[in-house]
């Protein structure tokens, strides 16, 4: 409780200090009271949610919404903060140069007056992120996109020539809420009468049982070749049960049921052939793999390609885009996962057979950046995590794609990084300039 004191006594200060913008451009007192209750509010509602909690409670709706309202009020107020802590720079030097200079001290009055004029400015700013985290939360959550990429690869069989496959990923079943908002995702995907589906991972947050009133909803899902699914970090059980093998190993167990009834074919260190004309392409797909130390590390790229040939042509389904081309690195052995099957695995480039496409999710774009395609403008802090975070990827004459995700987590919106829907049409040939 007493972290929760200090930092509540640090997030009150700034804020009685961004409270200075309000009070330049009004004396409206019930406006004050309103300013203050919100506040406090906030606050105290996170520290109910966070100041005691299991291991899956950051993941749940409640909490999510926490920790929203409290980025959403505080932000903007950290706007109103470094406006008013520059004109306060700004005022201490001009009293300096009066009292050095014995200058007019009508100087001070203007400065005053700049004062208001800059709360009104930082008032402006501050509403763009506010705007932006309330569309985000009710909105932009499900502003699904669909994005579509084709793709020329040499050796694809004839067969397969204008195949089409649409890949979703991190659906997050325990932070959904609205039904109406997500089947219309759901009619989206089906509207593009691909050839296949391939999921990418993360269908729950901590437990398998997050989906059973999603079941519905998402079995209404249609490819004329089937739908194919890997597991995600989310999906062991980790986060609600820790390193309680047997728990995880039953949730395992109900999440392969729940696979099973959305009609999702889990693919897991394993492959399947999809056959054309007497022709064929393989579909991969390998339990979690990544760089990081945090997550399990179950992925075996030499599993799941042990039945193929060395000259087929392989998707590649693994839901950690870091599975692609990290750094060989001492994996940690402490690692609070280490009772996992911990691989001496070889990323995906540097793997002996060819994996033409590998897609992946993951990162969810953190849920919060800029992207302005038009103007070639993408960003967002994940990539600073994570190099490879949204979008197609070449490399050594093999794609990736990282899917910015279907559903949402912990954060209960997205803000400029909106949930999509992948559309991949494979083409026979080089691709003409």
């Amino acid at each position: 409780m007493l972290r929760w004191i200090i930092i509540s006594i640090i997030i009150l200060i700034l804020d009685y200090y961004a409270f200075q913008t309000v009070k330049t451009i009004t004396k409206n007192y019930w406006f004050y009271a309103i300013y203050w209750f919100v506040s406090f509010f906030v606050l105290g509602n996170l520290i109910y949610h966070y100041s005691s909690f299991s291991r899956s409670d950051r993941f749940t709706i409640s909490h999510g919404y926490a920790l929203a309202y409290l980025f959403g009020i505080f932000v903007p107020k950290l706007i109103l903060l470094l406006f008013m802590f520059g004109e306060d720079i700004l005022r201490a030097v001009l009293v300096l140069i009066n009292k050095v200079s014995n200058s007019n001290p009508d100087n001070i009055a203007y400065s005053a007056s700049r004062r208001g004029f800059v709360s009104k400015i930082a008032l402006g700013i501050a509403a763009i992120p506010f705007a932006s985290f309330i569309y985000g939360i009710y909105q932009g959550k499900y502003n699904f996109k669909v994005i579509n990429h084709v793709l020329h690869f040499e050796d694809l069989p004839d067969a397969f020539d204008g195949y089409k496959i649409t890949q979703i990923s991190d659906i997050h079943s325990g932070s959904l809420e609205s039904k109406e908002k997500i089947s219309y995702g759901i009619d989206l995907i089906n509207e593009q009468k691909s050839d296949a589906i391939l999921f990418t991972g993360d269908i729950v947050n901590t437990k398998a049982e997050e989906m059973n009133e999603w079941i519905d909803t998402f079995k209404k899902l249609e490819a004329k070749d089937g739908k194919f699914a890997v597991m995600g970090n989310h999906d062991y059980g980790y986060y609600a049960y820790g390193n309680d093998k047997a728990l995880n190993n039953e949730n395992q167990r109900q999440l392969e049921e729940v696979h099973s009834k959305i009609g999702f074919d889990l693919i897991m260190n394993d492959n399947r052939k999809i056959e054309r004309n007497g022709q064929t392409i393989n579909i991969l797909g390998v339990e979690n793999w990544g760089a990081s130390r945090h997550f399990p590390k179950r992925g075996s790229l030499k599993e799941a390609t042990k039945s193929i040939g060395e000259n087929d042509f392989n998707i590649l389904m693994s839901h950690d885009p870091s599975h692609f081309d990290y750094d060989k690195m001492e994996l940690n052995t402490n690692d609070r996962n280490n009772h996992d099957l911990i691989t001496n695995e070889t990323n995906i480039i540097d793997f002996e057979k060819h994996i033409h496409l590998t897609l992946a999710g993951h990162t969810h774009g953190m849920q919060f950046g800029i992207e302005v395609p038009s103007l070639g403008i993408k960003w967002s802090p994940v990539k600073y995590r994570y190099p490879k975070w949204a979008g197609l990827y070449e490399e050594a004459g093999k794609f990736l794609h990282v899917n910015r995700g279907f559903g949402y987590l912990a954060f209960p919106g997205r803000i400029g990084i909106w949930p999509e829907v992948t559309v991949i049409t494979l083409k026979k040939g080089t691709k003409v300039v």
